[in-house]
């Protein structure tokens, strides 16, 4: 169980600002996860105003998110020595930065490198949130601050196309970025006058050949995954990318079995509520994220919908979220966090099995049923699970606990998206009997069955993540 924090929970300034300070670090939050997302739908629209294909647009979205990977443990072990809210401040400056520079519409290389000082200052955000939130509130309201915390997380995550889509049916794509100017501003305003200064410091040294192996890991390995998906697995540069993660890894875990202070200390994975939430997180992120890829195919394609139909059905997955998250966070502080995550995980569960019954001529009634229960359920699970995750650690170990959170379903994220497509695409391929790496609109039929083998396997994921939170559950009662 974590230390007992008491410096910031005795300061009545900081106590008297604690929800305005839960505002700005849940502002950031949800603008850094929501850019890892909102920009896939305005993809067709920067590729045809830079004058570039589709594939060389995608990195616009996956350097964002394999840069975030790469780096959140290093913040999150930077943020441990230096101060979580040092780290969390100059985050929120690049970031602003990064967007505002990416709104510019002058090259795609111009692109991307906004894209990477916007993915610094998430990264920096996204590693030090959880820590803060967990320092600044007494444990009666952690569960309900966290539980906000992991609801801009997800909302963020899964608004994306719904947001996107209604700013793209007024405005250019640079807007897209642009918003997060003026909110990111009047959030750093707010952080000004309530944040206090850093108390906990760890100053140890810092581990640099683990921080170094563990970002080449991250991006050799998912450069290597959307680079393939693009020429081919048994390309040679692909080829040499994954025996360089490889090699990376390796170095990474035998450096942080013999460093006296690991960037990761293989020791917080011993705590049970710690690991099993972790991986719940990241199982659940991937379902999050092939709904994300594969419904607007549906929705627009398949249903022949408009995109702003589309994005109205899609932002029910939110707005239903956003409201049962502090509601779960509450329940949990008072009875617990365990069993309120298996409920969220059942009604995630049942969404997935409401997707495969979905088909071309079905009610679209099924499909908003099943949106609005994922919706219920990631808004009962995130709150509680990000809870399990921040207080099984020790208050010296929060910034790093706090990023390998952030890391679980930034990883998520980015698994979701690489296998979404590359199942969907294979089951279609299968079904064609031809290779199909696109939509086929003579034949919806071969992409519903798709659809179907997505979400079966989507379903799958779910289904583990139940049984181990039952598990669990049953454990603890016996």
């Amino acid at each position: 169980m974590a230390d007992k924090i008491s410096s910031y929970q005795n300061d009545a300034q900081v106590q008297k600002h604690r929800w305005l300070i839960l505002t700005a670090v849940g502002l950031f939050t949800f603008m850094s996860t929501l850019d890892g997302s909102i920009v896939n739908i305005a993809l067709p629209v920067i590729s045809r105003d830079l004058h570039i294909p589709m594939n060389q647009a995608e990195w616009v979205v996956s350097l964002y998110l394999i840069i975030i990977c790469a780096l959140l443990l290093f913040f999150g072990k930077l943020s441990d020595n230096l101060g979580k809210i040092k780290v969390f401040r100059f985050g929120t400056v690049l970031f602003i930065l990064g967007s505002l520079l990416a709104g510019f519409r002058i090259s795609l290389f111009f692109l991307l490198f906004a894209r990477t000082i916007q993915a610094l200052g998430a990264a920096m955000t996204m590693a030090t949130n959880n820590g803060i939130i967990t320092e600044i509130f007494p444990s009666t309201q952690r569960g309900q601050a966290l539980g906000l915390i992991g609801s801009f997380v997800a909302l963020g995550s899964i608004a994306g196309p719904g947001i996107g889509g209604l700013l793209l049916a007024k405005f250019s794509w640079s807007y897209i970025f642009w918003i997060n100017v003026p909110i990111g501003l009047i959030a750093i305003v707010v952080g000004y006058f309530v944040f206090p200064k850093d108390i906990t410091l760890a100053h140890a040294p810092l581990d640099k050949i683990g921080a170094g192996s563990f970002a080449v890991t991250m991006i050799s390995l998912f450069g290597g995954v959307f680079v393939g998906q693009q020429v081919g697995f048994k390309q040679i540069g692909v080829l040499v990318l994954f025996i360089v993660a490889l090699i990376a890894v390796i170095t990474f875990v035998r450096t942080e079995l013999s460093y006296d202070n690991p960037l990761l200390s293989f020791s917080l994975f011993k705590n049970p509520n710690f690991s099993l939430s972790l991986l719940c997180a990241l199982l659940i992120f991937i379902t999050n994220f092939f709904f994300n890829v594969v419904t607007p195919f549906y929705l627009e394609n398949a249903r022949q919908l408009t995109p702003s139909q589309t994005g109205y059905i899609l932002m029910i997955f939110p707005i239903i979220q956003v409201i049962a998250a502090p509601l779960a966070g509450s329940a949990s502080d008072k009875i617990g966090p365990k069993l309120i995550t298996f409920i969220g995980l059942i009604f995630i569960l049942l969404s997935q099995i409401g997707y495969v019954l979905c088909g071309l001529h079905t009610s679209m009634g099924l499909f908003i049923v099943s949106v609005a229960f994922m919706g219920l359920g990631n808004g009962i699970f995130s709150s509680p699970n990000n809870s399990l995750v921040m207080s099984s650690v020790a208050t010296k170990d929060l910034g790093i606990a706090g990023s390998i959170n952030s890391l679980s379903r930034n990883l998520g994220m980015v698994i979701g998206i690489s296998s979404a497509t590359t199942i969907l695409f294979a089951a279609m391929s299968h079904n064609y009997g031809h290779h199909v790496t696109t939509y086929l609109p003579q034949h919806p039929e071969v992409f519903i069955y798709g659809m179907h083998v997505v979400f079966f396997i989507s379903a799958v994921i779910c289904l583990i993540a139940t049984v181990l939170t039952g598990w669990r559950l049953l454990a603890k009662e016996n």
